[in-house]
């Protein structure tokens, strides 16, 4: 029996997921990535929430505010953007600027979790899920810094991590399609689309019914499908550009081999040549001779029988 398909996450995060009704699949998902439940209050305006997808940089994002006053920012990138890392900064940053009320303290700076779903492969790691916090340890006891009660009731955090930004980084074309816990459920549908009968993280049966693609109206099933269209054209781009980016890389790099050798066939035709005129060639003039770029070997050889010192023939070299 063919699999029923379903919703790409990326169009779901930016036409379904926004809307109350849904906010079960979306907790479903927070929670078992973030190991504690999760309740969202309401969805804000994010960055990029734009109609077409080239008008936000190839990437969605959603900006959510949970029960406990976070904002968590789940964003979905299929390009490769080697500064990455620092948007994301950047991003955290703003969020917790735009986020502080004039005049209030510091204690009320809110908590951040961005959680990145990444379908290029984003520096060196083999594994799909990363997790980075802020801690700080003794530079000679390496104990790691701890709150005090007070602090602890003031701030409402176990630690200091919990007081600062948290980042995720799922890197979803490193999971291999074995599902060994809930989580892993949730990341097979981030890469396959598909929800398997077996799985029971919490969400996904509530996803596999609002996200099939049967069930979308008319209107919205055609825009998904265009949608599918413009990845599959931009996918191809992308594709046909580093192929002749490659190509023409491999083009210049023969060529840069061939002068390599041609510069080294001259140069032991020149020194040859002195060694026999002059019997010696200083080292100096060695020096010069594996510097030089081919036409100057070309000139200096044809001038080699003409000259009447190795000081003449280098002297508008020096």
């Amino acid at each position: 029996m063919k699999q029923r398909q379903l919703i790409s996450f990326d169009w779901a995060l930016k036409r379904l997921l926004r809307s109350k009704a849904n906010f079960e699949i979306l907790e479903g998902f927070l929670t078992e990535l973030l190991r504690e439940d999760v309740r969202i209050v309401e969805i804000l305006e994010s960055e990029s929430n734009q109609e077409a997808r080239h008008d936000k940089f190839n990437r969605v994002d959603l900006k959510i505010k949970n029960a406990r006053d976070e904002i968590i920012i789940v964003e979905l990138q299929y390009e490769r953007e080697w500064d990455y890392l620092q948007r994301l900064l950047f991003s955290t940053a703003k969020a917790i600027t735009e986020h502080m009320t004039e005049g209030k303290p510091y204690a009320s700076v809110i908590k951040v979790i961005t959680i990145s779903i990444l379908y290029f492969d984003l520096g060196r790691g083999s594994d799909y899920i990363y997790v980075g916090n802020t801690s700080f340890r003794g530079l000679h006891t390496q104990e790691e810094l701890a709150l005090d009660e007070g602090q602890k009731a003031l701030f409402q955090r176990p630690s200091v991590a919990a007081i600062f930004p948290e980042h995720y980084l799922i890197k979803v074309k490193n999971f291999d399609d074995v599902a060994r816990d809930t989580l892993d459920e949730w990341v097979y549908f981030l890469k396959n689309s598909d929800i398997r009968d077996d799985f029971t993280a919490r969400g996904l049966k509530k996803a596999k019914e609002r996200l099939d693609v049967l069930q979308l109206p008319e209107t919205e099933r055609r825009a998904y499908e265009r949608y599918q269209e413009e990845l599959h054209d931009q996918a191809s781009f992308v594709l046909s550009t580093y192929g002749a980016g490659k190509w023409e890389g491999e083009q210049i790099g023969e060529l840069r081999g061939e002068l390599r050798g041609e510069l080294r066939g001259e140069a032991k035709i020149l020194t040859r040549q002195l060694q026999r005129r002059f019997g010696a060639v200083p080292d100096w003039a060695s020096e010069k001779i594996a510097k030089a770029d081919l036409s100057s070997l070309e000139a200096w050889s044809l001038r080699i029988f003409d000259a009447q010192s190795l000081d003449k023939i280098f002297s508008d070299e020096v």
